[in-house]
């Protein structure tokens, strides 16, 4: 594991929650940045699900150097070397692609590639990594999965993702395996579309006040 992914997912233990976002246009990334930090959150995965995220990237690296700025849905070699240029910080992608999760490490950008079994998991332990994301977590089986999962992988650490939200995150966080949990229930896209950011921040704080019951 190389020191910056040692960084990152440090920064991620203290955090404990990863905001995923969308944004349709780079315009509004700051007051975006501006609304999680308020709440508490001084963090964002930017997620590659829009042409706006290299730039979104770039604006908050420049502009907000104490955040911590991941690229998510990164699918292919392309957008790896896009997130590396834009200035991120890791990587998210939903599953597991052996050419993107070497591309990630020979560039040196940290990377939680996704997974949602077994198999997964040695994939990751394979190239040294030892925190993945979870995904789709719900779906996949949710907290009786990673239960089940750290009887025979004491030392993998995950972040689920995909079906979270308020109700069910602190059951989540209160998993040992359980490095952070990502979501976008207070980044809706909706809600950014209509520069909903005080409602943002709240939800933020809600969500860190939420995470600090389980740290």
């Amino acid at each position: 594991m190389t020191d910056n992914l040692s960084n990152v997912l440090a920064r991620l233990g203290e955090t404990r929650v990863l905001p995923v976002v969308e944004l349709d246009t780079s315009e509004a990334a700051l007051p975006l940045a501006r609304a999680l930090m308020a709440g508490g959150l001084p963090v964002a995965e930017i997620t590659f699900r829009s042409e706006a995220a290299a730039a979104s990237i770039g604006i908050l690296r420049e502009r907000f150097p104490e955040m911590l700025v991941g690229a998510g849905t990164v699918l292919d070699i392309e957008q790896v070397e896009l997130a590396y240029g834009a200035g991120s910080q890791f990587a998210v992608t939903p599953g597991f692609n052996p050419a993107v999760v070497q591309a990630c490490v020979e560039t040196g950008l940290p990377i939680l590639p996704g997974i949602n079994n077994p198999t997964g998991v040695e994939q990751a332990m394979g190239f040294g990594l030892d925190a993945v994301k979870f995904f789709p977590a719900e779906a996949s089986g949710g907290v009786r999965f990673l239960k089940a999962l750290s009887g025979p992988y004491p030392s993998m650490r995950f972040v689920p993702t995909g079906g979270i939200a308020p109700d069910n995150l602190g059951s989540y966080l209160a998993l040992p395996n359980v490095l952070a949990c990502g979501g976008s229930w207070m980044v809706s896209p909706a809600l950014v579309r209509a520069s909903g950011f005080d409602e943002i921040a709240r939800l933020a704080g809600e969500a860190v006040a939420l995470a600090a019951r389980n740290a």
